[in-house]
């Protein structure tokens, strides 16, 4: 009996005792894994899936660890740049031999799954949530601290340059202005507070 499994993009015709080198699958020497992904099922009665076999895998023991072959890319532009890059590559596989080939009941059998290793920077978008929601509660007080102060400009002759000197004087707010006392005004040494400014900060306060 023999079976065609996927795994890794790749088919694989197999049967009992056969020696693989797969994709690497996220499993240790000596664990047994299962392939659920079985296309067909070969012998007196074959089974073809669509596209798998219902309830039929194929059960491996892993041997160990390995890397393919050194592959070299090597390329080379002679016009106008004459430049040459040459890159070398080692797949990362795993051994396994096939120990079983379950025609049913491979749902129900309880070895874990043969599934291959997760790529390094797939975990990065969960680690990144922490800091935005650390962003979010950062910007929340100075949202509500913008919200609390008002637009001086909306003061006649008082523009961005007279409201921002206003507000590194402590008066961010048209109730601020309209509680200045005369000592008040004349202690501000970063801008000329004028009187009818403070007058059209009483009406504005009011709302």
């Amino acid at each position: 009996m023999f079976a065609v499994l996927k795994t890794g993009g790749k088919q694989y015709k197999v049967q009992a005792g056969d020696i693989l080198r797969v994709e690497k699958l996220a499993a240790d020497a000596g664990e047994t894994v299962q392939f659920n992904d079985v296309l067909m099922l070969g012998g007196d009665a074959p089974v073809v899936g669509a596209p798998f076999v219902a309830g039929a895998g194929v059960q491996a023991e892993v041997i160990e660890q390995i890397k393919g072959d050194k592959v070299i890319n090597f390329v080379k532009r002679r016009r106008k740049h004459s430049s040459k890059r040459t890159v070398g590559h080692r797949q990362k596989l795993t051994l396994v031999k096939i120990t079983d080939i379950l025609a049913s009941g491979a749902d129900k059998s309880g070895i874990k799954a043969a599934t291959g290793s997760a790529p390094a920077g797939e975990a990065a978008p969960v680690a990144k949530k922490p800091a935005k929601k650390a962003e979010a509660k950062a910007e929340a007080p100075a949202a509500a601290a913008a919200a609390a102060a008002d637009d001086l400009t909306q003061l006649t002759g008082v523009g961005p340059a007279a409201a921002k000197k206003l507000a590194e004087a402590g008066i961010e707010s048209f109730a601020a202005l309209a509680a200045l006392s005369d000592d008040q005004i004349a202690a501000i040494e970063t801008v000329k507070v004028k009187p009818e400014w403070v007058e059209q900060a009483k009406d504005l306060a009011k709302g």
